[in-house]
This record gives structure tokens, sequence and C-alpha cells, in this order.
């Protein structure tokens, strides 16, 4: 085993380091000169890369175009819409200044007191305020919507405690902005983005969510009604892992957005925002992978296959490099993305270790005999099994076999989640199986007083109230007030 995979700490020792040194050792990410922002390295980029061409393929199938919108917004703007700046007030950062000087001191530089900018600018934290001042001068009538407009774009939350992709105060992420004409194309609208987002969880990610409603203390700022996809991370908390919102008309009344109808009535646009962000890189981590390291969804790995040869001397190398060409070629015409290292400043050993670490769905390797035999040796990261294999027909094996992998990894996840899902009905039972990190379906009552006395005693939440499964009406755990249906508490990140 290579040095990085002995220092791997166990995930049963401390949860948390294992996340970290994962995210380390396996070159996805490290923590910047900035406080709290983070350094998204090549590995990790390549990951979100995966994510970002299959949802924007995903978003464009669905009659949406991208563009882009300004970093920085006025204060003013905020203003406009009160629940929107009561939410991010404590996250944002703020622009003062437009210019520095020479420290007369000599001391460096500071900044100009003279070049005080007349109205603050907010770096965006999220764009519905810039987005909607701007579809003011886009809509007249009816026949300016819809809009369906998606932006990829960095944000900045101020966040005090951070951790690589799961909480930093800088991440990238996407923000779809649509108007409509009506609340009923809205709504739909925000439904077919959480069914989007949570088909590519499910389809690429091989993470299975739960999809829900959000408690009103739990939605969007501003929003009538937020949508998430949530899914459970092997530690048992759940990570929220997308977001969908039907604004109604907040936005469009807070900047005066009105368009003509048929029949030239004038009415207030509807509008719904949905994102998803790099935080789904560490969904990635912590849903699949374990103490050897990275486990990854062939459909997301930055490559899928990596051959590796074993061999002394250069005729050696030379003939398993003929060998392997015609390998690579007939894996790239399925469409399989193959890395072939055949460099000589690593043993196989350290590289075998190496591509474990970073989750490298199937590895292949070559020596002299399987050149004889005409096989190659091909293990499974997801298993850690292995099996000799014929060349013949070789690439139509690992199709096949990326696509055992794809389910197989999901099935896992689905499994897991299964054994972690429980049902209650007393708050005593649910105190006991919250600590031992369930997902609960219990009945609430409907009251923010009640959710906030659940939170203060246990640190669950209500991660949503489910769109699926039993809606049968009860009684409240807590307080034994009527309860519509029951609701999934759990720990969250």
């Amino acid at each position: 085993m290579a040095k990085e995979l002995k220092e791997l700490t166990p995930r049963s020792k401390d949860y948390s380091q294992w996340y970290l040194d994962l995210v380390t050792k396996a070159d996805l990410a490290e923590n910047s000169a900035v406080r709290g922002c983070m350094v998204i390295k090549p590995y990790g980029y390549a990951i979100w890369e995966k994510m970002q061409r299959q949802l924007d393929d995903m978003f464009k199938e669905t009659g949406h175009v991208n563009a882009y919108f300004p970093l920085f917004i006025p204060k003013s703007f905020l203003s406009k819409e009160a629940d929107h700046v009561e939410g991010f007030a404590k996250e944002c950062a703020v622009v003062t200044h437009y210019r520095l000087k020479n420290d007369p001191d000599g001391k460096g530089v500071i900044v100009d007191p003279e070049a005080k900018l007349e109205e603050e600018l907010i770096v965006r934290p999220t764009s519905e305020t810039i987005i909607w001042n701007t579809y003011r001068n886009w809509i007249q009538s009816y026949r300016d919507l819809p809009i369906l407009v998606n932006q990829w774009a960095n944000v900045v939350r101020w966040e005090m405690r951070t951790r690589l992709f799961l909480r930093t105060a800088e991440f990238l992420w996407q923000e779809g902005h649509t108007a409509h004409a009506t609340k009923e194309e809205a709504e739909a609208e925000t439904i077919q983005m959480i069914n989007v987002y949570a088909r590519f969880a499910e389809e690429h990610m091989a993470m299975p969510v739960i999809q829900g409603v959000k408690s009103a203390s739990e939605r969007f700022a501003g929003a009538v009604d937020t949508y998430t996809i949530e899914a459970m991370m092997q530690d048992g908390k759940a990570l929220q892992s997308g977001t969908s919102h039907f604004l109604g008309q907040n936005f469009a009344k807070a900047f005066d957005v009105k368009f003509a109808d048929k029949e030239g009535k004038m009415d207030y646009v509807w509008a719904t925002s949905w994102g998803l962000s790099t935080r789904m890189i560490g969904a990635l981590i912590m849903a699949h992978s374990d103490d050897n390291g990275l486990v990854l969804p062939p459909k997301l790995a930055p490559f899928q296959v990596v051959i590796v040869p074993i061999y002394k001397g250069e005729d050696q190398l030379a003939a398993i490099n003929e060998k392997v060409d015609g390998i690579v070629k007939a894996l790239k015409a399925l469409g399989i993305s193959v890395k072939y290292d055949n460099a000589d400043n690593k043993k196989p050993g350290w590289k075998f270790s190496e591509y474990e670490l970073k989750g490298v769905p199937v590895r292949l390797a070559m020596g002299t005999r399987d050149m004889e035999n005409n096989t190659v040796e091909v293990a499974r990261r997801d298993t850690l099994t292995k099996e000799t294999v014929s060349c013949d027909g070789l690439d139509i094996y690992i199709k096949n076999l990326l696509d055992e992998i794809q389910t197989n990894i999901y099935k896992k996840a689905f499994d897991f989640r299964t054994s972690r899902i429980i049902t209650v009905d007393t708050y005593d039972e649910f105190k006991e199986k919250i600590e031992e990190g369930y997902f609960i379906l219990a009945h609430w009552d409907g009251t923010p007083e009640t959710e906030e006395k659940v939170k203060t005693e246990t640190k669950a939440t209500i991660r949503c109230i489910p769109l699926e499964g039993d809606k049968t009406p009860g009684k409240c755990m807590v307080t034994g007030q009527p309860s519509a249906q029951r609701v999934i508490f759990a720990r969250a990140y």
C-alpha cells in the first residue's frame, strides 16, 4: 500500500477526519490563503466538469439557455425583498471602496479613504435581485415569456465554520432563474427542475435521494415553497443536495416586473429559481467512498479505466505499448475514457494504490505473461475484486462492467439508506435513534415552535416533507397535536 493510503484515517475512527484526509490525499482540493476559501485541484475540477456537462445537457433538454450576470449587486437591491435580505444579511461580503494607494508610512498599500463607493456593492450570495432588476427591461408582454435562463457562476456566503466542498465562503454552482405568465407554469417548472436534480443524483451520481418540500423555517429566503433532494451520507447525516424554489410574484413585485397578458391586463410575473453546487462533490465522496479512498461512479469519474503495464526493460514495454494501443482505441470508440500510465517514475504497485485512492472504477494490468496468453487483469474499485479476462471482446466486457459498477454503487447506497430509515411515534424513541444516525419518519404538528424545540434539544432538523410515502395523518410525537403526515428528521451537514 502507498504511504497515502496508510495515513487515511478510518471512517470508524473519525469520519470527519477521514473525509478531510480523502479530499486532500486524492488531490481534489486544498485550503487557500484566503480563510474559508478552497483551491479546487485539477482532479477535483475534472469531476465538477463532468457534473457540469451532464447537468447542462439536462437543462438544455428542458429548454433552458445559459447567460451571465454581474458578480456585484447594489446594496439597495437586497433591501427590496424583505425576507430575502433577512435570510442573507449575515453572510454578505461587502465592497466599500474601489481603489488602493501606497501607504505614506511605506508599509505596502492601504485603502484609499477618498475612493469610497457612493453605494456599497454586495458580492453575490445568490442572484435573484440583480436578475429580476434586469428582467424588468426584458419583459413587457406575455410574448416575452417564459424566460428560461441558467447561470454557471461563483457565489460568496461568508461562512465562519467551513469544510472543503461542503461549506466554503466561495463556491461554484449553477443557478436557474425563470419567469412565467402564470402561477401554474412556475409551479410546474419548480417541480420539473427538482425532478431533473433527482434524476441526475440517482442516474449519474449513483446516489439515492428523497424529494420533498421544506418547512417554512427551512425554505429559501424569499420563496413561497422550496423543493429539495436530501441524500444520506455514510455517517447517517443528511446532505441537502439541490433545491428548487417557487418564488411566486415576490421578486416581480419587489422590482416592479409586470407584463401585459393576452387581454392587455397588466400583472406581475411568476418566478422560480433553482441551484446545485460543488458541495455535490462532497456528497459523492461521503455517499460512496471507503477506507481505501474514493469510490467514483463511472459516469462521473475523470477517467473510467486506467491501464498499468508491468514489464522489465524497454523491449517488453514496447511490446505492451503496441498491444495496449489497440485496447485503448477500442475502448475510446465506445465512449469510454481511458488513461494509459506507462510512466517510468513510479512502480506498478504505487500506481495501483494511487488509482485505488483516486477511485478509478476499473484498473487493467498487463504484463509479459498476459501478452503471451492474450489476457489482462481486471480490477474493480467498487468491490476490490480482480479477475483475468481475455483481450478478445475486452471493449464490450469493460463497457458492460462499467454499467454493472454504476448499478452496484447505487444499490449499495440505496440499501444502506433503507437500513437507516426508521419510523418512530414517541419523542423519547426519537431522541434515542437520532443519536444512532438515522433518518427518522415522525409526525410533527406543523408549528415552528415544535420544530425549534426538536432542533434545540437534539440538533435534528426537518429535512423535508416527503412528496411520496406514507401520507397517513397522526399525532405529533412531541405535542400530541394533529399531524397531516410524517416528515423526515435528521442531523445534517
